[in-house]
């Protein structure tokens, strides 16, 4: 009798103890809710009271430190929140002036090969530039030599295997002389008129601009031969005009940006480098002039090695030709095209008045006359 009375008051406190526990956890689910509103009140005050205080670009300026902060430190958590912060960290990711100096030491050393020029039927290598793993030639990351792959009176193309992957980087020197350098320049930086004179551009506009450097970010999508799916590029660009050494320079490479997550309907090409070298013959307006264009990338195709060579190797032309097509329609009047290189007004001869002055970047950066420098 006695332990049939002590199992029913078990239970009887079993059940009380129910409720009890339910309430207290009740009780803590407020507690959270209250705490964490209370956090996210505080967090909207915080950033209402820095817009007040503060510009878009120092607000900028302070995430950027708190990203490098956090990338600084150790452990995933550090990375999953420098991610989730959407900040495009410029002092990691823009063109550097040693960048840009580089290619314009490649085409010098190119132009000291005249019997390039002078002699068509004889396969010159152009020589090669300096190593950046600090001259270490024993090293297994040496530059392969440059191959001659195709040799016109206006156009060279060359390549080498980059080494320790199945791609080559290639070369082209060719020279124009029915249009300035400017024109040429100018239509190849305007993303608003590639997109009618290329019929491959899926989309192409500029993420993000660096108001130091000047240079900008953008997202490329593009067609690729069928039945290849279309790729997409997100790349920075910079360009340098050097106006008393005569000389033009656009350096771009592919780099990651918050804002162009990786889309399933294209496939992203992480490993991207373009860099083109403009001589003018003469001045920025007369026509006249010598180019050099050293491009890399990979495709990720599953075609072999041979297949992606030659698909460069003759879309390379291609593109160029389609370039300097759509440079002669901008010096005829046919279309209108920024200019993103001129220090003063343009004067209105028969050679510019396809360009007008570009009134959105007078005012990025100060720049000297000799020296304009944007992306």
């Amino acid at each position: 009798m006695f332990p049939r009375r002590l199992a029913g008051a078990a239970a009887a406190l079993a059940a009380r103890a129910v409720p009890r526990g339910g309430g207290l956890l009740a009780l803590l689910a407020n507690q959270c809710s209250f705490v964490t509103g209370l956090r996210v009140r505080r967090a909207q005050q915080i950033a209402q009271l820095y817009g007040r205080l503060y510009s878009d670009s120092a607000r900028c300026v302070l995430l950027g430190r708190l990203w490098r902060r956090l990338r600084a430190r150790a452990g995933h958590a550090s990375a999953v929140m420098a991610a989730l912060s959407g900040v495009f960290v410029w002092d990691e990711e823009r063109i550097q002036e040693e960048e840009l100096q580089r290619s314009i030491d490649e085409m010098k050393q190119l132009e000291e090969m005249s019997a390039v020029f002078q002699s068509p039927r004889v396969e010159c290598h152009p020589p090669e530039p300096k190593s950046q793993t600090g001259g270490n030639e024993d090293s297994g990351s040496k530059e392969q030599p440059w191959e001659m792959v195709m040799d016109k009176k206006h156009f060279k193309l060359w390549r080498r295997p980059i080494t320790g992957t199945h791609l080559y980087q290639y070369r082209v020197f060719g020279t124009y002389t029915d249009v300035t350098p400017r024109q040429f320049f100018n239509v190849q930086l305007d993303t608003e008129y590639r997109k009618k004179w290329d019929a491959l551009v899926i989309k192409l506009e500029v993420i993000e601009r660096d108001v130091i450097s000047g240079s900008e970010v953008l997202h490329w999508v593009t067609h690729f031969p069928y039945p290849m799916y279309s790729r997409d590029y997100v790349y920075v660009r910079r360009y340098s005009v050097d106006q008393e050494n005569n000389v033009m320079v656009l350096v771009s490479r592919a780099v990651e940006h918050p804002s162009v997550p990786e889309s399933p309907e294209f496939v992203r090409v992480r490993s991207y480098e373009s860099q083109m070298v403009i001589r003018p013959h003469k001045s920025f307006d007369e026509n006249g002039f010598d180019y050099l264009l050293t491009y890399s990338d990979n495709p990720q195709t599953v075609f072999p090695r041979y297949c992606v060579s030659w698909m460069v190797s003759s879309g390379m032309p291609d593109f160029l030709e389609k370039l300097h097509m759509a440079t002669l329609k901008a010096k005829n009047m046919e279309i209108k095209v920024k200019d993103y290189i001129s220090s003063k007004p343009v004067e209105m001869g028969s050679e510019a008045k396809a360009t007008t002055p570009s009134s959105e970047r007078k005012n990025e950066g100060s720049c000297g006359p000799a020296r304009i420098e944007y992306a």
